[in-house]
């Protein structure tokens, strides 16, 4: 009987124990290893900087020079929104005297049926 109780009280003693001390975990900061000093990150560098080119989306690199030019200045279709070039090779149309790029076929229907709606928006 003895025996018994003595096991049972080292085993609440043990518990207490790691209930104040946590288990396995250093009550001491001080006494924790140094964490590894993390070296400082540099910012990105702009392209022009750095003598890098942004990556291009691919539809893009199909356009000559020029309308590669013009397609960047542009940037989106008026109609969808989209990146021109993201979804293949713009293409040029020319509405109401004005040169522009849409992303697809599929929104040169919507041009022609409200061109002055996308017109404005290629003025903002």
């Amino acid at each position: 009987m003895l025996r018994v109780r003595t096991v049972a009280l080292s085993g609440v003693v043990l518990s207490a124990a790691l209930l104040l001390n946590g288990c396995g975990a250093v009550s001491n900061p001080a006494a924790q290893p140094p964490a590894a000093a993390k070296p400082a990150e540099k910012p990105a560098a702009p392209a022009a900087a750095t003598g890098k080119q942004e990556k291009l989306p691919e539809g893009l690199a199909e356009l000559s020079e020029s309308d590669r030019a013009a397609a960047l200045a542009q940037r989106v279709c008026p109609v969808s929104g989209e990146v021109l070039g993201s979804m293949g090779k713009p293409f040029k149309v020319t509405v109401k005297g004005q040169t522009f790029f849409l992303c697809c076929d599929g929104c040169q229907e919507d041009l022609n049926k409200d061109p002055d709606k996308y017109l404005a928006k290629l003025k903002k």
